[in-house]
């Protein structure tokens, strides 16, 4: 079996743990059954989730048995942790939604086969069988309130003018009999999650304690950071998932191709498989060449490949690639819009291209990129006029449907970065 402590040692990936003296030798005796905890409050996990989820392949290779855990249970309650408001619950359906979308991604990221092979649990089938008097009679009993009260989860909210529910103050002690229901069933010892998770952890292990249930261990990860602070994985048009559907493979590459130099070390150690060796050799790199992004593009080549698969990375290098001049043909007005978001574009009726179709000069000054006739006659005589990205020369170029690029777009180009767009509709 691989040393998983050192390996997460040397990641940085140890924020905490219980019994810190005895807990790598334990890992390393035989192999253990581990779980993590996913909070279904959207159809996708986001980059912040990716951590601990990582954190689960990671114990799998080295030849533990990761159990993941979708709270569809506990999603109905909203976990406090972290937060300085009541969340919105959700419905029972878009719970069924969430937990489906979930699904499928833990499917990607860890092995379901084999002997170390995964399980994919959801708490509501053993929760949902509780009733109210049940619960508090046979898991209640062993908790005070003394306890809950002292986790800063919990003790934050109170100090908030808001304050917090019965509801939420109650997600705790769910979470807590997750952990005694997944040793008592599944033989799981250890429970992981991100920092901000310390509190639910080690409540659970109090709460199988108090049961008589066996030693249990925690461990927590660092939340996912930047340098200023700040969480990871959120852009000007909000979270980042690993659902294509919800940010494409494109974007979910240029947001890690545009992570700052001082957070992508640890974004490489932290999410990524490379070995140590890799990384040292990119950190180098980062200080004797940083304007190439070597270190950048590595890594999202590396987290694309993984949640996109090759095509996604390919698709994802191909439209970066066209926004830097490579020749455009074949794509969706869907993928044209999201390559060139912060491009000018004009709409014009489709008929424009029929018959002998649209000058280039007139393309060039409708699009905006020529203030008059005369100055797109010079543009294109002294090779600066480019339609997808193919450069013309000829002043009396004619656009016609052949000239889309895609179902309605035409992309034009005056100079090396100067790009608008024509839309032909109607």
């Amino acid at each position: 079996m691989t040393d998983i402590f050192a390996e997460l040692s040397w990641r940085g990936l140890i924020h905490q743990t219980t019994s810190p003296d005895e807990l790598p030798k334990w890992l390393a005796e035989q192999s253990r059954t581990l779980y993590c905890g996913f909070d279904p409050t959207a159809d996708s996990l986001h980059v912040g989730s990716l951590l601990p989820l990582m954190l689960l392949r990671r114990f799998q290779k080295a030849g533990h048995r990761p159990l993941a855990l979708v709270g569809g249970a506990t999603g109905m309650i909203g976990d406090p942790s972290g937060k300085s408001e009541e969340r919105k619950l959700l419905d029972t359906d878009s719970l069924a939604k969430n937990v489906a979308g979930i699904e499928q991604q833990l499917r990607l990221l860890l092995d379901f086969e084999g002997p170390s092979g995964a399980r994919l649990l959801n708490n509501h089938d053993w929760m949902g069988k509780f009733s109210f008097l049940d619960f508090l009679r046979d898991v209640g009993k062993h908790v005070p309130v003394s306890v809950m009260m002292a986790k800063d989860s919990i003790s934050g909210r109170f100090e908030r003018e808001a304050g917090i529910s019965y509801t939420e103050f109650s997600y705790m002690l769910l979470q807590a009999y997750d952990f005694v229901h997944l040793n008592k069933h599944f033989g799981c010892e250890l429970q992981i999650g991100g920092s901000d998770q310390w509190g639910n952890i080690t409540a659970g292990i109090d709460l199988a304690r108090r049961m008589q249930g066996p030693q249990l261990y925690g461990m927590t990860c660092p939340l996912l950071l930047k340098s200023d602070g700040t969480k990871m994985g959120k852009s000007e048009k909000g979270a980042i998932y690993l659902s294509a559907k919800r940010t494409s493979p494109y974007a979910f590459y240029q947001y890690w191709v545009n992570v700052a130099d001082a957070d992508v070390g640890k974004c490489l150690r932290f999410l990524t498989e490379l070995t140590q060796e890799e990384i040292d050799a990119l950190d180098a790199s980062r200080s004797t060449d940083a304007a190439a992004r070597q270190s950048q593009k590595r890594l999202a080549e590396e987290l694309t490949r993984m949640i996109h698969g090759t095509e996604g990375l390919s698709a994802a290098e191909r439209a970066t690639a066209i926004f830097f001049g490579a020749e455009i043909s074949q794509l969706s007005d869907d993928q044209l819009t999201e390559i060139f978001a912060d491009v000018p574009s004009q709409q014009l009726p489709k008929d424009r291209l029929s018959g002998d179709g649209l000058s280039l000069i007139d393309a060039l000054v409708e699009s905006g990129l020529a203030p008059s006739k005369k100055e797109a006659r010079r543009t294109i005589e002294q090779g600066g006029a480019y339609v997808n990205n193919t450069k013309i020369t000829a002043v009396d170029m004619k656009l016609s449907p052949a000239s889309l690029a895609s179902e309605t777009t035409v992309v034009l180009r005056s100079g090396k970065k100067k790009y608008a767009l024509l839309r032909f509709v109607g």
